[in-house]
């Protein structure tokens, strides 16, 4: 397979999660947002810390959420913005046209210039069904590669890049909380605690699933080795670090030979193996998350070396 072939769809796979992660960061950042007191606590600006774009706000007063739903839904130069994302997945989809099923391009191709009909009044009015529109195109999108595409190289580097970026949000929604909370900690266990943990789930989709694995019981210790050490909630990191080990296994034995990235991420599943129930708020949430995000950094850069890309 072309390493630009593969390029490609790893890079088209990637940019359609992290249009539907940041359409979930919106949703927790609005929920949070809405709590008593929230006015005078920039909610706002921890959801623009974990994407990289503090840097494009002063440093003081608030960030509002009209500058968020502009920078983050609509600014066509922002690079993490979800209407740039979902450019960039046609973009690289229309390279590869060959190697997607009928349904996976039409789902891409269809309706992608929607975002550039909203000005930021309009899109801030409609961002629930904005929100709801890109999660339903990206799982749209999931389901057509799963109901119809070749399970070949261009399968796991699909799968490859999808699973990657989910972990890194994950993540990244993990560290808002954190930053929520770190100017108020003695409202740990209390109702804005509880509401901001539940936010977390709702965004992740994770509240049913939570349920059954722990019953009515809400504590930010559980919350967090739900979504971090849970083997089978598919938005968990343990799932997608499972998943990329298999990934990688899967391409090693196509291209016959192994190389850096699939020793980093047997690393990054054993040290999830290791971690015992209730261990990371020991060690530290914002340890854990910063840990894991340096670890897929370094995973991206490696399989880029590994396969040219």
């Amino acid at each position: 397979m072309l390493s630009r072939t593969a390029d490609n769809i790893y890079w088209m796979a990637r940019y359609m999660e992290r249009a539907e992660s940041t359409a979930r960061l919106l949703t927790m950042g609005q929920r949070m947002a809405i709590l008593p007191g929230s006015l005078h606590r920039d909610e706002w600006r921890s959801v623009v810390r974990v994407t990289g774009c503090e840097d494009l706000f002063a440093e003081d007063g608030l960030v509002k959420e009209t500058d968020v739903i502009q920078m983050l839904v609509l600014d066509k130069d922002n690079p993490n913005s979800i209407r740039t994302c979902i450019s960039r997945a046609r973009a690289n989809a229309k390279s590869v046209r060959t190697a997607l099923t009928q349904e996976m391009w039409e789902v891409i191709n269809d309706g992608w210039r929607k975002l550039e009909t909203y000005d930021v009044k309009e899109a801030r009015q409609e961002l629930p069904s904005l929100i709801d529109w890109v999660k339903t195109r990206a799982s749209t999108f999931r389901g057509a590669a799963d109901s119809g595409q070749l399970r070949n190289a261009a399968h796991d580097f699909l799968r490859l890049g999808g699973v990657l970026e989910r972990a890194e949000m994950t993540l990244r929604l993990l560290d808002v909380k954190y930053y929520v909370l770190l100017p108020e900690t003695e409202v740990v266990g209390g109702t804005r605690d509880h509401y901001q943990w539940t936010s977390v789930l709702h965004a992740l989709s994770g509240n049913r699933a939570y349920h059954h694995v722990y019953g009515g019981a809400y504590t930010p210790w559980q919350i967090t080795d739900f979504l971090i050490c849970n083997r089978t909630f598919p938005r968990s990191v343990a799932f997608c670090f499972d998943q990329l080990q298999y990934r990688l296994g899967r391409l090693a034995y196509f291209h016959g030979e192994r190389a850096a990235c699939h020793d980093t991420i047997m690393e990054m599943v054993d040290n999830l193996n290791q971690l015992e129930k209730g261990e990371i708020f020991k060690i530290g949430l914002h340890e854990t998350v910063q840990n894991g995000l340096k670890m897929t950094s370094r995973l991206g850069g490696e399989i880029a070396q590994a396969y040219h890309f």
